[in-house]
């Protein structure tokens, strides 16, 4: 028997992984050993040329249908694009609203125009502003910078650790007095470990906010991610789970925090839709901006979000197939991940001994035709020189004009952790669509460089 005849059983039946993985170490040509059974062993050899296409594409579009296209018809048809009047009767945002509430088990929804704008609100929520400090993950991407930034507030930075997300001890060393709120980035699909972090933060009276921006749909010990903490954030750009090209959510169960929320995404006001479902408003009119969705991203949105759970079991059915594969090899280090269950499946995560090993093995994984790369998706913001030299829109703002603004700094020794685990890290990305064939061509490629490399 041939690997080629191998790989064509495994796709034809219903072989389990391990038993193709056994299998395929059996298969013998007449010339010895097969090549998958020396990809197995580690020996060298070269790339197949019949290598499968390989490209994990965005999720979201990969799952657009007639849904979509008739939520959006039904738009066009009224007459009514604005989420409040028009000729017709709007409803795709307001059911989205409380469907995505509803999923993510939480009380109150309010959609937006993206996760940055979602960001925006959830800070304004909390009533974050100048004199406060806010933690950070040291990697994570802008917004979460630069929300507590436009708030007149400090952002202080946290190192992550080997989940990939921010450590919860350093989270607790970084706390002082000042520090009003956490936000507890979801990273590359995986939820933080969320127990440390809300014991740390209600025991010193932090809020958290949780940014699900890059993991819709994961959860934590059976939890909603966005329903743990105080208030949470989800974007709806085209690199995340459900897409409507631009958009963003806010959840919380607290109405003073939605109302604050939904008063700020709609120029400092309320509208009735708000206060019926918190019962009453508890806020006066304040300065906001104008961060409302339309119908045409609700309507897209609602039919995205029918399919969410379909997305997420696809995607976590082949990253773990090929973390499965490759799980045994020895000296191999791969993500820690609190809940594997609550991993949406992003990526497959594992860290090689040293940044030259690290690049190396995305090198040759590459050549392999394998989608591995650096860690992505994210920015190491201590590093950044408008970070540095704390750029704002305006040299008197006032975020680092305080004492304390103007002591803190920033720059590379501010989150060598976070520098040295980015460093070690190699992200193979997973795709929603992928078949067996190719979680298994992934698990030859790792299995084959990393024990070359070892």
């Amino acid at each position: 028997m041939t690997t080629q005849n191998v790989i064509a059983d495994a796709e034809g039946q219903d072989l389990d992984r391990r038993q193709f993985l056994a299998s395929s170490c059996m298969a013998l040509s007449g010339a010895g050993v097969g090549v998958t059974a020396q990809r197995l062993l580690g020996q060298e050899r070269p790339t197949q040329p019949d290598v499968p296409d390989i490209d994990p594409g965005y999720i979201g579009p990969q799952f657009f249908d007639e849904r979509e296209e008739q939520a959006l018809l039904e738009v066009l048809e009224s007459g009514s694009p604005f989420r409040y009047w028009g000729p017709g009767r709007p409803t795709k945002v307001l059911r989205f609203e409380e469907n995505f509430a509803r999923y993510m088990g939480t009380r109150f929804g309010v959609g937006v125009t993206s996760g940055t704008a979602a960001l925006d609100c959830a800070v304004a929520g909390l009533g974050v502003g100048p004199g406060d400090e806010v933690i950070v993950p040291a990697y994570t991407w802008w917004s979460d910078y630069t929300c507590v930034v436009h708030a007149g507030a400090l952002p202080v930075f946290a190192d992550i650790d080997r989940t990939l997300n921010i450590d919860p001890e350093d989270f607790a060393r970084k706390m002082t007095p000042r520090t009003k709120v956490v936000i507890a980035v979801h990273l590359l699909g995986g939820p933080c470990d969320m127990d440390p972090i809300m014991e740390t933060a209600r025991k010193r009276g932090v809020a958290v906010l949780e940014d699900c921006a890059q993991c819709v749909g994961g959860s934590y010990r059976g939890k909603k991610l966005g329903s743990i903490g105080d208030v949470g954030i989800y974007s709806f750009q085209i690199n995340k789970m459900i897409t409507s090209g631009e958009g963003g959510a806010v959840v919380t169960n607290d109405p003073t925090i939605y109302e604050r929320a939904a008063r700020f995404h709609d120029m400092g006001t309320i509208r009735r839709v708000f206060t019926d479902r918190t019962g009453s408003s508890r806020v006066q009119t304040f300065a906001g901006e104008n961060f409302r969705m339309s119908e045409f991203t609700g309507a897209v949105l609602g039919a995205q979000l029918s399919k969410l759970d379909s997305m997420c079991a696809q995607l976590r059915h082949n990253a773990e197939a090929i973390y499965e594969g490759i799980e045994n090899l020895a000296g191999i280090r791969l993500r820690h991940r609190p809940d594997p269950e609550g991993d949406i499946g992003y990526g497959v995560y594992f860290e090689m001994k040293d940044k030259a090993a690290r690049d190396r093995c995305i090198r040759e994984l590459r050549q392999r035709k394998v989608p591995a790369s650096t860690l992505t998706g994210s920015v190491l913001l201590p590093t950044e020189e408008s970070v540095i030299n704390k750029r704002t829109r305006h040299r008197d703002w006032p975020s680092f004009n305080s004492p304390q603004g103007s002591r803190i700094k920033y720059g590379p020794d501010s989150c060598r952790q976070t520098l040295e685990v980015f460093g070690r890290f190699v992200q193979v990305r997973v795709g929603a669509k992928y078949t067996r064939r190719i979680n298994d061509h992934i698990i030859d490629a790792i299995r084959q460089v990393h024990n070359s490399l070892a």
